[in-house]
């Protein structure tokens, strides 16, 4: 709607991604609210304040994180075909999804043009993926064996 560049690609995909992270956000303060040491710490007169800093917000950041890991690659992906399409970036910007564009009409004579950048961009995702996999392993405390 806005036509191509960069800023609008960037727009576009906060005005996607960031109510999808707010929600992520709300739902673990939601449960962190009604957990047991939460309520004690409520019994035990502890502020507002000093209940959200000690308690929710370090509990809250470990799915933030993976969550996040896993939309960057969602971004990723999602501007390299929006440039692919030519609403992304402005050639000659280098995205992969340009790159690729450009590289359609020499796709019999070349492929390698469109697959070494196809295949980068497959290798960015996976790796996103499996480093927020990673992080949901590490992080999450129902998942720590206990000694």
């Amino acid at each position: 709607m806005l036509g191509p560049s960069t800023e609008n690609v960037i727009l576009a995909l906060a005005v996607v991604y960031i109510p999808r992270t707010a929600r992520i956000v709300r739902a673990s303060v939601l449960v962190l609210r009604e957990t047991e040491f939460v309520q004690a710490a409520v019994a035990a007169g502890a502020s507002h304040g000093r209940i959200l800093r000690t308690h929710v917000l370090p509990n809250a950041v470990a799915p933030l994180i993976v969550q996040l890991s896993f939309l960057f690659a969602y971004a990723v992906l999602t501007e390299a075909t929006l440039s692919f399409l030519g609403l992304g970036a402005v050639p000659p910007t280098p995205t992969w999804g340009n790159i690729m564009a450009e590289g359609r009409q020499y796709m019999v004579q070349a492929p390698w043009i469109i697959a070494i950048p196809g295949v980068a961009l497959m290798l960015t995702v996976l790796g996103l993926n499996l480093l927020g996999d990673g992080l949901r392993d590490v992080l999450d405390p129902r998942l720590r064996i206990q000694p």
